[in-house]
Formats: structure tokens, sequence, C-alpha cells
């Protein structure tokens, strides 16, 4: 461990109005963290599911960093915009000078995910997690490596999913999450050395409002739900890795989030334990180590 990882601490934190970006941040200022949270609500309201308005916004989520005893900053930016996102990290780079930590979270989920029925029956839109939420992952660390080379010490997060290895909400679903695994493993292979590690975390299903709101149309769900992830226990789990002295060791891999709980000893609310999926959907597979080019 550096010295450096003595600091609390600078991060970004993508697609943050709510849910597991929002818990991310929060858990991250609860560590005394600047934290720059992005995203597209400035408005309560904005984004719906189906007919259903979902609350949360950038302002309320930076203000929850700030109450949790970090420095919270709303960011608005349409990670569909690469302008957007430069002009953020060179906001960061006059106001900090560094960067420590980006999770790459920002996703662009069509209210169909999670019906039944096979892709060509559900809306082209399912595509668009191509663009926000694997190409926009890209772009943001594109943008964010100089400023996490200057520190010496960073680090690079994926929040990926089980889909990445089993069937889950169809080939687009499982497409980007296999692409996030894969690109943060690539990531790596570049970092190498450098002080920066990459990697992805395979997350259970997380205690939002789109998973509440799924659970009462989805009968199937209320299960998963009773054995779920709290977003903040996500965000205690990536600073642990941050300050892992064994980073560089695991940068390149795919983790689950609950097995790394297991391994820092951090806990959920009211002190649960999230289980490990492993054996019902799964675990990571390995990439191969052959390097070409």
């Amino acid at each position: 461990m550096t010295s450096e990882s003595s600091r609390p601490g600078v991060a970004v934190v993508t697609g943050a109005s709510r849910g597991v970006g929002r818990g991310v941040a929060e858990a991250l200022g609860a560590a005394g963290m600047t934290v720059y949270v992005t995203g597209r609500s400035t408005e309560p309201g904005m984004a719906h599911l189906g007919d259903v308005p979902l609350a949360g916004t950038i302002g309320e989520a930076a203000q929850a960093v700030t109450d949790a005893g970090g420095q919270g900053i709303a960011v608005h930016c349409d990670h569909a915009d690469d302008a957007q996102v430069q002009a953020l990290f060179e906001r960061i780079r006059r106001e900090q000078g560094r960067l420590d930590i980006l999770v790459n979270n920002a996703i662009c989920i069509d209210d169909s995910l999670i019906e039944p029925g096979p892709f060509w029956s559900k809306p082209l839109a399912q595509a668009d997690m191509f663009g926000v939420g694997l190409r926009s992952n890209y772009v943001a660390a594109h943008c964010a490596a100089p400023l996490l080379l200057q520190g010496g010490q960073g680090l690079v997060v994926f929040t990926s999913s089980y889909g990445a290895g089993c069937y889950m909400h169809g080939p687009a679903y499982g497409a980007q999450k296999a692409g996030c695994d894969k690109m943060a493993a690539d990531m790596a292979v570049d970092f190498g050395g450098t002080g920066v590690a990459a990697l992805s975390l395979w997350l259970g299903v997380q205690r939002t409002e789109r998973t509440h709101i799924a659970a009462q149309r989805t009968p199937a769900y209320s299960d998963f739900l009773a054995r779920s992830e709290g977003p903040c226990f996500v965000g205690e789990v990536i600073h642990a890795l941050w300050r892992d002295p064994e980073l560089a060791q695991l940068s390149g891999q795919t983790l689950i989030a609950a097995e790394l709980g297991q391994r820092y000893g951090i806990r959920d609310e009211g002190g649960r334990e999230p289980p490990t999926w492993r054996a019902m959907l799964g675990a990571p597979r390995p990439f191969h180590p052959a390097r070409v080019g």
C-alpha cells in the first residue's frame, strides 16, 4: 500500500442519480471521499419505469454523499455524449488534479428488459445498452486514465452481473455484461505496472426502486429480493478493493461482490451477509493469458 492510499481520495460514479450508483457513491462518501456523481436526472421524476416515475436526482445523490461524511459533487452528464464525458474529466483535472476510483455504472435499460419472450419480440431499444453501458464505459475509462495514472494508485470498476455467464434478460443484456468483464481484463493488461487496476464486479440482486417494482410485477423476483444486496454494500466493497494492498494481483479479474464482502468482513444492512449465487448462476470464467499486439 502506498502512502497515497492514506488520502480519502477522489472518485467518479457514473449513473448515480439513483439505485446502485447512488448507493456506491454514498458509501464512498462515508469513507471520506470526494465523489463526482453523474447522471441526467436533475429533477424528480425525470426517469420512469413504464408509467411509474422514479425518484432520485444527481443533486440528491451528491447531498447523500456529503451527509455521509464526504464531499458530493453533482455533474449533469449524458454518457451517450462523448464531449460531455470529456468535459467531466477535464473539470476533475482542474478541480482535483487526480482521480483515484472510477466506477463505470451508467447504463441505458429499456423497460422491456425483464419481460418474457425472445429478443426479436422486444424493442430494438435494448441494443442501447451497447452505447450507454458498454461504449460509454470505454469512453469514461479513456478520459479518466491520465488522471488515474497521475495518482499512482487507482481503480476502474465495472458493475457487471451473473448475466455475463448465464442466460439472463436476453442476449443484449448478457453481451453488455460480458463485454464489461472482457474490457476490464484487457484494460488491466494496458495498466500493468502502473499502480492502476481494472476489474469487473458481479453484483447480486440490488435493493433498488427498480427491483422493488420488478418484484411486484414478477413474483419470481420476490425470492431474489429477499436475499438481495444493498447498493451501499457494493460501495463499501469497492472502497475496500481500492485499499487492498494486493489490488494489483486482483486486477483484470471478474469478482463476485458478495464473496469480496466475505473477504473483507463487510456486512450489509442489519449485519446481513449477502449470498453468492455462484452455485446457481455460475462463476466468472478466466480469460486466456495470451497477449497479441
